[in-house]
C-alpha cells in the first residue's frame, strides 16, 4: 500500500516537473479557463504515459517546491468532468494529503492519472480547446500535438521506482493513528477502527447526540494508511457508521432563509474494504434542495443583490447580511433563478475579503455543492 504523503515528497524530490508528472499552485474548476488547462494536463499526461500512472500535485509553489497546501476537495465526481470532455478519458483519482507543517484545514492535492492503451483527445470545445484537439507532454510542458502519438515505456522504470519508495509501513502507521488522536485533534472525540487487518480509519469531530443520533462537526476524517484525508468540515454535521466490511459518512448541510434553517441530507459516501488490500468508494447524493414561494424568494434575491452592491462600494453591511449572501444565493439558483450562480461567483472577491472568513468559507461550501449536484 502506497503512503500518498511519501509518494508526494518523493515526486518532488525526483526531479522539476516532468512528462510524468506536474504541480499547481491550486486548481480552478468554477471556470471554463480553469476545467481547460486541468484537463489540458490530463490529456497530455495519459497520452505521454500509457504504461504507468502519472501525477499532478495541488499545493506546491512551481518556483522552490514549497508545500503551501490548498484547500480540502472533496468533488468525487471529477472523473465525470474528464468523461464530459475527452475521448477515451483516463481513470484518475483526487487524494487530500494532509503535511505536519499546514495549518489542519489545509492538504496538498493529489491527481492520479491510470495508464491506458488510447490515444485521449477532446470531443467538445472548451475555452480555447476546440474539438479534436490532443495533447503530449515533452518535459515540463504540455503541447498540442497533431502527430500520431507512438507508445512509450520511457517512464515505467522510473514511476515504479518511486512507487515502490512510497510503501508504507507499521511505524508510519502507527505514528499517523497517534498523532491524529492525541496532537491534531485531543480536544475533540475521536475514535480508530481497523477493516481487514489492513485499513485503518480515524475520525474525529465534536459529538452531539440530537434524537438519539450521534452527530459530528468539525469533522476530520482519515486512511491513515495512505495518508489520505477522506472528509473534512468545519461547518456541516456528519453521521458515522461502520460494520466489518464498510465506513459510510452521510454529511448534512444547514439551509434556509432568515432565520429558519433545517438540516438536508447532502451525501453518503461508503469507502467498501477487501480482504485483498483493495477498498473502493461509492458516493450517493441524496440532497434535495428546498424549495420557497417564488415571490418571496424574488424579494430576498434583490436584496442580497443590493447587499452585494454595497460591499463593492465599501459601504456599511452588517455581518448577518454578508453571512447569508452563499447560501442564499444557492437557494435562489435551485429555485430556478439561473443568474443566482453567475452572482455568487461573481461575489467572490468581497467575499474573500471580508473580515469574518466564514463568509468566503460559506461562498466555497455553495459551490461545493452545486458543483456536486452538476455532475450527479
Amino acid at each position: 500500500m502506497i503512503n500518498k504523503r511519501l509518494l508526494i515528497k518523493n515526486l518532488l524530490a525526483h526531479n522539476n516537473e516532468n512528462s510524468f508528472y506536474d504541480k499547481k499552485r491550486q486548481l480552478n474548476l468554477h471556470s471554463k479557463e480553469g476545467k481547460g488547462k486541468f484537463l489540458k494536463h490530463i490529456c497530455a499526461l495519459s497520452n505521454s504515459n500509457p504504461f504507468n500512472n502519472s501525477y499532478i500535485v495541488v499545493g506546491v509553489e512551481d518556483d522552490d517546491n514549497e508545500i503551501v497546501g490548498d484547500d480540502f476537495f472533496d468533488d468525487s465526481r471529477i472523473q465525470n468532468l474528464v468523461n464530459a470532455y475527452l475521448e477515451n478519458p483516463p481513470k484518475i483519482t483526487y487524494d487530500n494529503i494532509p503535511f505536519p507543517n499546514l495549518p489542519k484545514e489545509k492538504v496538498v492535492g493529489l491527481v492520479t492519472i491510470k495508464p491506458k492503451n488510447k490515444v485521449s483527445f477532446f470531443k467538445k470545445n472548451i475555452y480555447t480547446i476546440y474539438t479534436g484537439n490532443t495533447f503530449i507532454r515533452i518535459g515540463s510542458n504540455t503541447s498540442p500535438t497533431e502527430e500520431k502519438i507512438s507508445a512509450s515505456k520511457s517512464n515505467v522504470e522510473t514511476v515504479i521506482s518511486i512507487e515502490n519508495n512510497s510503501r508504507n509501513s507499521i511505524q508510519h502507521t502507527l505514528d499517523g493513528v497517534l498523532d491524529f488522536i492525541t496532537v491534531r485533534h485531543k480536544d475533540l472525540d475521536n475514535q480508530y477502527q481497523v477493516f481487514k487487518e489492513n485499513f485503518v480509519v480515524c475520525w474525529a469531530g465534536k459529538k452531539n447526540m440530537v434524537r438519539n443520533e450521534t452527530y459530528y462537526s468539525r469533522v476530520d476524517i482519515e486512511l491513515v494508511n495512505e495518508q489520505i484525508k477522506l472528509f473534512y468540515s468545519n461547518q456541516d454535521e456528519v453521521i458515522v457508521s461502520f460494520d466489518e466490511d464498510s465506513f459510510t459518512i452521510t454529511e448534512y448541510v444547514k439551509l434556509g432563509l432568515n432565520d429558519k434553517t433545517s438540516y438536508y441530507p447532502l451525501e453518503k459516501i461508503t469507502f467498501y474494504f477487501y480482504d485483498n488490500g483493495y477498498y473502493k468508494m461509492e458516493t450517493q447524493m441524496l440532497f434535495e434542495p428546498p424549495q420557497y414561494n417564488k415571490k418571496l424568494l424574488h424579494h430576498i434575491y434583490n436584496s442580497v443583490l443590493i447587499t452585494i452592491q454595497k460591499l463593492h462600494k465599501n459601504k456599511d453591511v452588517s455581518e448577518i447580511e454578508v453571512l447569508r449572501i452563499p447560501h442564499t444565493l444557492m437557494i435562489c439558483y435551485l429555485n430556478d433563478f439561473r443568474d443566482a450562480k453567475h452572482r455568487l461567483i461573481e461575489a467572490k472577491s468581497v467575499l474573500k475579503a471580508y473580515k469574518n472568513p466564514l463568509a468566503y468559507i460559506y461562498f466555497k461550501d455553495s459551490l461545493r455543492i452545486l458543483r456536486k449536484m452538476k455532475y450527479n
